[in-house]
C-alpha cells in the first residue's frame, strides 16, 4: 500500500473513516480550526458537517442551486461561508442550518472563499478573473474591496491579518497589502491552481498544472523548491503541508496521495487512497491526522 521510509516520521497513512454520503465527487473538505470536526462540499449541491474521528454525518447545509467548490468555517464555529457554480457566496448560521446573507456580485463561478482572521470579512476568488471582499456585519450586499489585476481564473487564495494572496490560472501568485494597498506579484509561469501557507507563514505552497508542487519564499519571491512525481493537468487540486512544515502534501489524478520532504523534495511516501481524482488534501492543525476527498464520491480520514 505505502511506499517510501518516512524515516521514522509519523506520517497519516492509515485509512481511519470513511465519510460515505455525498452524491458524485466532493469537490473540497475542510478542517474546522480546531480540527474537531469538518466540512465537505461537492457536485450534489450539498455541505456536510462530520465529526471525522468518529466517522459520524452530523449535519447537511441545502440552498446552493449549482456544484459547491468551496467551504470555510469560522473560528468559533458559528457561522459558514460556501461558494461554487451559481456565482453567490453563501453566509450560514451554522446551528441553524439557515442562509444568513448570498452577497452577489462575482460575473461567473466562484473558486474559492476564506474568512478572514476576525471573521468579520469573507474573502472569494473567481473565474472572472477577480478577488472580492465581502462585509458580513454589513446588510450591504455589495463588495467592499474588488482586486481585478489578474488576467486569467483566480482558482485560490489565502489571508493573513494584512494580506490577500491568491493564485491564478494567468500564472501568477499575488500579494495584496491591504493597509497600503500595495500589490506584489510572483510569475511562475505555470497556471496555479491552488496556494496553501507554510504554518510559521514565511512560505507559500503553489500547485501548478504542469504537475508540479512550487515552494516560493514569501518575502523574496524566490522559488525555494519543486515537488514532482503526481499528476495534476486538468483538476483544481488541492496541496499543503503538514502542521510540523516538515512535509509537503498533495495528491494526483490518479487517486494518489504524496508527501514530499519539504527540504529536498525527495518523496517521502505515496500511497493510493481513492479511486479517482484526489481533489483536496487538508491538514489537521495540531495531530497526525489529513482529510482527503475525491471525484469518486468519499471523503477520507488519514492518520499514522
Amino acid at each position: 500500500m505505502a511506499s517510501g521510509g518516512s524515516g521514522g516520521v509519523e506520517l497519516p497513512r492509515k485509512e481511519a473513516n470513511v465519510l460515505k454520503g455525498h452524491e458524485g465527487p466532493v469537490l473540497a473538505v475542510r478542517f474546522n480550526g480546531d480540527g474537531n470536526y469538518c466540512l465537505s462540499c461537492g457536485k450534489d449541491r450539498t455541505l456536510r458537517l462530520w465529526n471525522p474521528h468518529r466517522g459520524i454525518h452530523i449535519k447537511t447545509y441545502k440552498s446552493h442551486g449549482r456544484e459547491i467548490r468551496d467551504v470555510h468555517v469560522t473560528s468559533d464555529n458559528a457561522k459558514l461561508c460556501s461558494c461554487g457554480g451559481d456565482r453567490q457566496i453563501f453566509y450560514w448560521d451554522v446551528s441553524t442550518g439557515r442562509v444568513i446573507r448570498k452577497f452577489r456580485g462575482h460575473d461567473s463561478e466562484v473558486n474559492a472563499v476564506k474568512f478572514n482572521a476576525y471573521d468579520s470579512v469573507v474573502v472569494s476568488a473567481g473565474y472572472d478573473q477577480s478577488v472580492r471582499a465581502w462585509d458580513c456585519r454589513s446588510q450591504s450586499t455589495e463588495p467592499i474591496q474588488i482586486i481585478d489585476t489578474f488576467q486569467d481564473s483566480v482558482m485560490s487564495v489565502c489571508l493573513t491579518k494584512t494580506e490577500i494572496i491568491a493564485g491564478s490560472v494567468d500564472g501568477t501568485v499575488r500579494t495584496f497589502d491591504i493597509r497600503i494597498g500595495r500589490e506584489l506579484v510572483d510569475n511562475l509561469g505555470q497556471a496555479v491552481n491552488c496556494i496553501s501557507l507554510s504554518n510559521d507563514g514565511n512560505c507559500v505552497l503553489a500547485s501548478c498544472l504542469d504537475s508540479t508542487l512550487r515552494l516560493l519564499d514569501r518575502s523574496t519571491g524566490e522559488l525555494l523548491q519543486e515537488y514532482k512525481g503526481h499528476t495534476c493537468k486538468s483538476y483544481k487540486m488541492d496541496c499543503c503541508l503538514t502542521n510540523t512544515d516538515a512535509h509537503v502534501t498533495g495528491g494526483s489524478e490518479d487517486g494518489t496521495i504524496f508527501f514530499w520532504d519539504l527540504v529536498d523534495a525527495s518523496v517521502v511516501s505515496s500511497f493510493k487512497a481513492h479511486r479517482s481524482v484526489v481533489t483536496s488534501v487538508n491538514f489537521h492543525p495540531k495531530e497526525c491526522c489529513m482529510l482527503t476527498s475525491s471525484v469518486d464520491g468519499t471523503v477520507r480520514v488519514w492518520k499514522p
